[in-house]
């Protein structure tokens, strides 16, 4: 399914944003640029005048060198002028202020002045504002602050702040950039949300005959299937006001915000009706009540009560739609999903083939593309990718072209591509050991015999020792179409193959020379052979019980202790079928391998030298045939020595046996 591309942002939005950005900078730079300006226009008329002090006031008295004085009435503070300025580091002065002890002249010092027949003038105490404005800018600065806070929170109508305003983003749909021909994989999806569109066009059409409107649309499915772009696509079609918000933005630090935010939403659509109002990853807030220890006083529980309300409360919403999207179904709240809020769900499950092929092509509708891409053949061989992983193999393989100088794309590209992603980034300049390639490349040669021997398993894709990711080798296998229920004999096949690396190891190089490579092997087998036991009915044993834990309630919230489902006996018994089945098809694997120890082998042999054995390589050493010369460029280079010793406990291997199949899913 095609991904949402970056939009440009909106003009008039860039614009906006801009004003507001510009207003701000300016209130910001006249509350610092004033107080500045006028402490600089008070000084400008000191700069000339320099402060004496009261001793050197008295010694120039003294001198006969003051010429004329002005004392300012009430602040005891004096200034004058000298009849022969003074001398010093900073230059010649010839006026001057000084400060007095007293606040008014004494009868010394008047005595004094006027023995020396200096001018005297009285000044009134008319400037004392000044003063006063000094001491309260700090506060006018503070309030100014306050102010500037107060705007910048402050809401439209009544409110004071904006905490409880609702964060979605209103699309009016008038420039789409997003429609449902842009959408491929899930026409079924497309369908029920396209009735829902002609619902708000045309609600006389259905509503005639009795129907309503439906009040919600709940679209679940696993990551990366579109669900978000099947939203965009019907903000697109509809026209018609669509409000976009993530069910994280309802929630904040301050209580009774989301209860808040979700009112003011829904106030929105009701003043736009008719609407859809789209919350994305509704899961944050609409977990299942009881899942925290704050009881009915939890915040995101608040948040959800108030959500109920508005979808199918007491008051009615015409005309507006809620749709949502999640990939967690199984933790929303029953009260959430039932009808009369969410009348419809909505599944956007992995595409199949076909879906696959109609997710190619839009992907690659703006690529320029060699005459051999089959893009058919692409979509067969991506089973069980979902719509961004197959955007994500379309764009590695734009970009492997573009960084080998072509001018466009051939399907080698799409097929390294698709290796990338399903198998991980080869690891060419990682440095191995020889003893540990042959290691190597017997546990990836028993993988593949096995799945050339045992029945009902998957063609083999790609055996490699090249590593990938975190693996050392990898064994790859394709299902020829599309698998949705899984058979035992196809179980006990995976049993098998995920067994073949370990066996093989043992049988070549004995029971002292395994190595940790089986580690993921033996995980994977171990919890499959559970399943079967628990989960499948596929144990004599056991039979149709399902003995299953309950981790996943805990996570709800409904129980914080687990209660003990099966008693000890039966866990003991469950413990025994694990083990029986694990041992039979671990003896059954090791019989075929060495009923095929001459093909073992020839595939060995054959990864040491080239590392990488494709279908057609696979094909001729399964049926006895030597394999031509490899093109000068595709030979294996020699391996490089290992500059230190390297462990082989980091061996990991965690796509090997199955090639990247997913393990089986409950039925």
């Amino acid at each position: 399914m095609r991904q949402d591309a970056p939009q440009p942002p909106d003009k008039n939005e860039s614009t906006g944003r801009m004003n507001r950005i510009l207003r701000t900078a300016s209130f910001w730079a006249l509350l610092v640029l004033i107080p500045v300006a006028i402490l600089q226009f008070m000084e400008a008329g000191r700069a000339e005048r320099q402060k004496l002090t009261y001793t050197e006031f008295w010694d120039q008295l003294l001198n006969e060198n003051i010429e004329s004085i002005e004392v300012r009435q009430g602040t005891g503070e004096i200034e004058g002028r000298l009849k022969i300025a003074l001398s010093r580091e900073e230059g010649e002065i010839d006026q001057f202020h000084v400060l007095l002890p007293a606040h008014e002249l004494g009868e010394e010092l008047e005595a004094r002045l006027r023995a020396e027949n200096v001018k005297i003038e009285t000044l009134p105490a008319g400037n004392n504002w000044i003063t006063i404005f000094i001491q309260m800018l700090p506060w006018i600065l503070i309030i100014g602050l306050w102010l500037f806070v107060f705007r910048q929170m402050q809401a439209g109508g009544s409110r004071a702040f904006s905490f409880g305003k609702s964060k979605a983003r209103l699309l009016t749909g008038d420039t789409p950039d997003v429609t449902f021909a842009d959408v491929a994989g899930c026409d079924e999806a497309k369908d029920e949300l396209q009735e829902i569109i002609e619902f708000l066009k045309d609600p006389q059409k259905f509503s005639r005959l009795g129907g309503r409107l439906p009040k919600g649309a709940l679209v679940v499915g696993p990551p990366g299937t579109g669900k978000t772009l099947l939203a965009r696509a019907v903000a697109g079609e509809a026209g018609r006001p669509f409000f976009s918000m993530s069910g994280s933005d309802f929630v904040e630090m301050f209580v009774g915000v989301g209860a808040s935010r979700v009112r003011d939403l829904f106030e929105q659509g009701k003043a736009h009706a008719p609407c859809i109002i789209f919350i994305d990853e509704i899961d944050a807030v609409g977990r299942h009540r009881g899942a925290g220890l704050g009881g009915g006083h939890d915040e995101r529980e608040q948040t959800l009560n108030q959500l109920l309300v508005e979808m199918d409360g007491f008051e009615s919403n015409e005309g507006v739609i809620l749709l949502a999207a999640t990939n967690r179904p199984d933790v929303l709240d029953p009260a959430l999903l039932r009808p009369g809020r969410f009348d419809r769900q909505i599944v956007v499950d992995n595409p199949d083939i076909a879906g696959r092929e109609g997710i190619f092509r839009v992907h690659t509708q703006d690529i320029p593309l060699s005459e051999d891409v089959d893009l058919a053949v692409l979509a067969k061989g991506t089973p069980g990718l979902s719509g961004a992983d197959i955007e994500n193999v379309v764009n590695e393989a734009a970009l492997i072209a573009a960084r080998g100088g072509k001018d466009r794309v051939y399907m080698v590209e799409f097929e390294k591509a698709k290796d990338k992603v399903m198998l991980g980034t080869e690891r060419r300049s990682m440095v191995i050991s020889e003893e540990e390639r042959k290691v190597t490349a017997y546990h990836e040669a028993g993988h593949a015999v096995i799945a050339l021997r045992v029945p009902g398993l998957d063609p083999l894709h790609k055996v490699t020792i090249i590593p990938h990711g975190r693996a050392l080798g990898i064994t790859a296998s394709l299902p020829e179409e599309d698998r949705h229920n899984y058979t035992k004999q196809w179980l006990e096949g995976q049993l098998n193959m995920l067994f073949g690396g370990r066996v093989a190891e043992e049988m070549i190089f004995g029971n002292s020379k395994i190595t940790t490579g089986a580690g993921n092997d033996i995980e994977r087998v171990t919890d499959l052979a559970r399943r079967m036991v628990t989960q499948f009915g596929m144990s004599p044993a056991i039979g149709a019980m399902s003995v299953g834990d309950r981790e996943h309630e805990v996570f709800l919230g409904r129980d914080i202790s687990q209660r003990r489902e099966v008693s000890e006996k039966t866990a003991e018994m469950v413990d025994a079928e694990i083990k029986r089945i694990l041992d039979e098809s671990y003896e059954h694997t090791r019989q075929v391998l060495e009923e095929n120890v001459d093909l073992l082998e020839r595939i060995a042999e054959a990864l040491l030298e080239r590392e990488t054995l494709d279908v057609e390589a696979i094909t001729l050493l399964n049926e006895g045939r030597e394999l031509p010369p490899p093109p000068a460029e595709e030979q294996a280079p020699p391996p490089p020595e290992p500059t230190s010793a390297e462990s082989l406990e980091t061996r990991e291997s965690p796509l090997e046996g199955t090639g990247g199949e997913p393990a089986p899913a409950p039925a």
